[in-house]
């Protein structure tokens, strides 16, 4: 089973350090685990933004990917990519990626206003704009056939909570973190896994 990461600087890992504390190694160890036969590559890029998955794509049909992790929108957002555009992206690789006979679980844009560098008079706003972003990623990704993991239902809560989340930037997660993520995609690319 050749599984593949792309996306952005949480589908890379930065933030921990451990390579096998982060996303792509902790997914394919629990695919193992499962009783699969697993071969991972990791396409993803420390701050991509939806625009650029296209490329990540391309490396992961010319390489053979039968179930693709897709992590992306933090960058979007930070930059203020309209929710049309970064979702129109995003469809197009759902669909070049479901196209090439691989099964596709995103993990929408993060609620980032469980980050510390966010000022308290604007976590409100931040959460409404992340959320209505990642509700354009999820009706995109439907739309192309892939299937959405809600990562950040699950792990909002915790990442507000647990300072010990995060990486010493306070931005990306720890490993500790990913562990949280990564728990959080593990039923939907289980279920991919089962196809």
């Amino acid at each position: 089973m050749r599984l593949c990461l792309l996306g952005d600087s949480i589908a890379a890992g930065v933030g921990s350090t451990r390579r096998e504390d982060t996303l792509g190694p902790l997914l394919a160890d629990h695919l193992r685990t499962a009783g699969h036969e697993v071969t991972l590559r990791v396409h993803a890029v420390p701050g991509a933004r939806s625009s650029d998955l296209r490329a990540q794509v391309r490396a992961a049909v010319a390489g053979g990917v039968d179930i693709a992790v897709v992590v992306i929108g933090a960058n979007d957002l930070t930059r203020f990519i309209p929710a049309d555009v970064g979702a129109q992206q995003l469809h197009d690789a759902v669909t070049d990626l479901r196209a090439a006979g691989a099964s596709v679980v995103v993990a929408t844009a993060p609620d980032l206003s469980v980050v510390a560098h966010v000022p308290p008079a604007l976590r409100d706003v931040v959460s409404a704009v992340s959320r209505q972003y990642a509700q354009a990623q999820q009706q995109a990704v439907i739309r192309a056939g892939g299937v959405v993991a809600h990562v950040e239902r699950a792990v909002t809560p915790r990442f507000a909570a647990d300072p010990s989340l995060f990486a010493a930037d306070r931005f990306h997660p720890s490993a500790a973190g990913y562990r949280e993520i990564a728990a959080a995609l593990v039923p939907a690319v289980e279920a991919a896994a089962a196809r």
